[in-house]
């Protein structure tokens, strides 16, 4: 996703654009290839230069953020000695922090001294953004400069930005979205059908919403581009990390198994346990995000949980409902 936006600075005109790596081999290497692992057949930009020591972040007029949110506090702790005071971060880590369940956000915050933060959330394929197909994303913070300043440094004819002030409900959104991205991905490895998977869209928005509403966000922002926008794309997209993990251990793949054949972060997985941790100390019942939880963490069969999920009581349909 960092090359991907910086490609997509470029093309709206930014002056100079550097990708910072944590690991000087990988960096080294694409400087090389000029070429991502990621992204066969791809050239790097020539505008975008690729840069492994931090000191670059002294410079930086907008920093951007895109190192998976378990990653995010030891690697901003390293760089914040080079970060000046009142940064601007943007944002496009989706998760929680294990433990404190820190949004990226919050992290940030406690990070570097007194940044200006943004997230820029939505339905974003990073194969899809370097091939300038059509997208759509929400630069959300509670600064409107912060807001306009992401809308103009990243817009482009083929990335459109929206603006919202609910940087809470943009994260939090972001974050659960991939928890029943999971769960999407269990319906496919059961081959259950389109009538099963969309139900769970449904019903895992609701989730989402009640959760993020427990939290302080606002519900129209789960309803939009960073809410049920970015669930459709996470649990359809045949390139969806989470929706492939869920799928591959219905079909008895164990979650140790997939993790260490992958070469990306399958950020749902600890999120899994934050957002679970968090309902729990607010008492919101969530059981498509519990049930994921018992798959994954518990070893429950995943044709028992949709058992267990079919079997609820009957209620009426609303957020408050489960």
């Amino acid at each position: 996703m960092g090359l991907a936006m910086a490609a997509a600075a470029v093309e709206a005109g930014a002056e100079r654009v550097q990708v910072w790596g944590p690991f000087e081999a990988s960096v080294s290497e694409l400087q090389k290839t000029r070429e991502s692992p990621r992204f066969p057949g791809w050239p790097i930009p020539a505008r975008i230069e690729l840069v492994h020591d931090p000191s670059v972040f002294a410079q930086g007029t907008i920093l951007v953020n895109a190192i998976p949110t378990q990653f995010m506090r030891s690697v901003w702790s390293g760089i914040a000695p080079f970060a000046p005071a009142g940064s601007m971060v943007v944002s496009t880590a989706k998760g929680l922090e294990i433990g404190s369940g820190a949004r990226p956000s919050e992290i940030l915050i406690d990070s570097l001294e007194d940044p200006l933060v943004c997230a820029l959330s939505g339905p974003t394929i990073a194969s899809e953004l370097i091939r300038r197909l059509p997208a759509l994303m929400v630069a959300a913070s509670p600064s409107k400069e912060a807001a306009c300043r992401t809308h103009q440094t990243f817009g482009t004819g083929w990335l459109r930005i929206y603006e919202s002030d609910d940087l809470v409900g943009v994260e939090l959104a972001g974050a659960v979205k991939n928890v029943i991205a999971l769960a999407a991905g269990v319906c496919d490895g059961l081959e259950l059908g389109s009538n099963a998977k969309s139900a769970l869209l449904a019903r895992g928005l609701a989730e989402m919403t009640r959760f993020g509403l427990s939290l302080g966000a606002r519900s129209d922002t789960f309803f939009g581009v960073a809410g049920v926008g970015d669930l459709a794309t996470t649990c359809f997209s045949p390139e969806g990390r989470n929706r492939s993990c869920g799928e591959a251990i219905a079909r008895g793949a164990t979650l140790a198994e997939y993790l260490e054949a992958q070469h990306c972060v399958v950020e749902g997985v600890p999120t899994v346990e934050s957002v679970r941790h968090a309902a729990g100390e607010c008492g919101i019942e969530m059981p498509i995000t519990e049930m994921v939880g018992r798959i994954l963490f518990d070893g429950l069969d995943p044709r028992m949980a949709i058992q267990e999920l079919m079997a609820r009581p009957a209620a009426s349909e609303g957020l408050r409902e489960v």
